[in-house]
């Protein structure tokens, strides 16, 4: 039997869903901050005669245009579509090569994979997580085509070097900006520094559309090669030249655009009900001893985390971090490792990567533990898992030591 679905009435007077006594205690990696805004969007769009992509996700695709300061904006099903589509639209296939992080979203570093290209990882900064410049460039050769840099967990790339970098060798510059909607590097918001930039709003992303992403720029030539590949309208069915090429049919609906326009509209609250959240976490961490502390570039000027991250110290491994991940489920506190680095993965091991190709990698990804991060958790719940967290690690590996 089913569970009856929340009605308006069901909703607090801030839009958010009661908790009841006796409900299940688990705290979820991620919970969707969403109100009776969102809700009213897409019961609008269910009452009206056009749930494919129609106007509201044009109207979508300019407001986020707007909101990130590109001239362009193309709404995607997914960030891996998105990186896909902006692949193909700069002609990068077979035989070239994509310079990316091993420590990032692996469904979006997929991409390069789908487009044919060959991935390349470079080594990250030991503390922002971010691709390490001076390893970018060890790894350019004459196949190579772009540099795909992630701003990692929220916290923007090294945008201004990146950047030259590109330029000398002539390679375009690709944004991954997945797990960073809201973060400023040198005052401009993630998004605006790549020649194309891709989003994801699939959970645990601080705006969601349930599934969905989008690309932008300011080139008006790569615009219209992403939306001939995106898909084709209903009005050019006939059209001989729309029809020379074959697009993937990978719009958005504007069931999804509607969620997206009234998330979009709330973003600044969303970002401090989660700032809110971040500084609790930060009181609670002061007492756990061993973990690195959250590591802000001078460069960057505002960060918005994905998840809160929990780097342990140097006499932890990838087991007891493992360890510690299972002893937080067990619990009711829904963890991950953070993350699986690429190169160690099936596909990408089939491809000739091996342990110890990315030793900065491999060192922070066995030691990192994504805890949840929403704004429905509460000084309680944060309290809980950080001590459940504490409790755990003793077990594991007392006595850590500072990273």
């Amino acid at each position: 039997m089913t569970e009856p679905a929340l009605a308006y009435d069901d909703l607090t007077e801030t839009g958010e869903a009661p908790v009841e006594a006796g409900q299940a205690s688990v705290i979820p990696l991620s919970d969707p901050d969403i109100t009776l805004a969102e809700i009213g969007a897409v019961d609008a769009v269910l009452r009206s005669p056009r749930l494919s992509s129609g106007p509201l996700v044009e109207e979508f695709e300019a407001a986020f245009a707007a909101y990130v300061g590109r001239s362009y904006a193309v709404a995607v099903p997914s960030g891996t579509i998105g990186l896909l589509l902006a692949l193909k639209a700069c002609g990068i296939g077979a035989s070239d090569e994509v310079i990316a992080s091993s420590y990032s979203f692996r469904e979006t570093a997929h991409a390069i994979s789908l487009a044919g290209a060959r991935p390349v990882f470079a080594d990250i900064d030991y503390w922002s997580g971010n691709l390490a410049p001076a390893k970018v460039e060890e790894r350019i050769t004459t196949r190579t085509r772009a540099i795909l840099a992630c701003n990692n967990n929220g916290h923007p790339a090294p945008w201004s070097e990146l950047r030259d970098i590109a330029a000398r060798h002539g390679l375009r510059l690709l944004e991954d900006s997945t797990e960073a909607i809201g973060s400023r590097y040198k005052g401009a918001l993630v998004g605006s520094f790549g020649d194309l930039a891709v989003f994801d709003f699939a959970q645990p992303s601080l705006m969601t559309c349930g599934e969905g992403g989008m690309v932008v720029t300011d080139d008006i030539d790569l615009a219209v090669t992403l939306r001939r590949h995106r898909s084709h309208r209903l009005s050019e069915r006939s059209s001989v030249v729309v029809g020379s090429t074959a697009a993937y049919q990978a719009g958005m609906s504007d069931l999804a655009a509607a969620l997206g326009l009234a998330q979009l509209g709330r973003i600044d609250e969303i970002i401090e009900r989660r700032r809110l959240v971040e500084q609790l976490y930060a009181t609670h961490v002061q007492s756990f001893e061993g973990i690195k502390p959250p590591y802000v570039a001078p460069d960057v000027t505002e960060v918005n985390w994905f998840l809160y991250i929990v780097h342990l110290g140097t006499r932890f491994g990838q087991s007891s971090r493992d360890a510690i991940a299972e002893d937080l489920r067990v619990e009711q506190v829904e963890a991950a490792a953070y993350s699986h680095p690429l190169h160690l993965q099936r596909h990408y091991f089939d491809l000739g990567y091996r342990r110890g190709d990315l030793l900065v990698t491999e060192k922070i990804a066995d030691r990192a533990v994504a805890l949840p991060f929403h704004t429905h958790l509460t000084d309680g719940q944060i309290e809980f898992i950080v001590e459940t967290m504490k409790d755990a690690s003793i077990n594991v590996g007392a006595g850590a030591a500072i990273y």
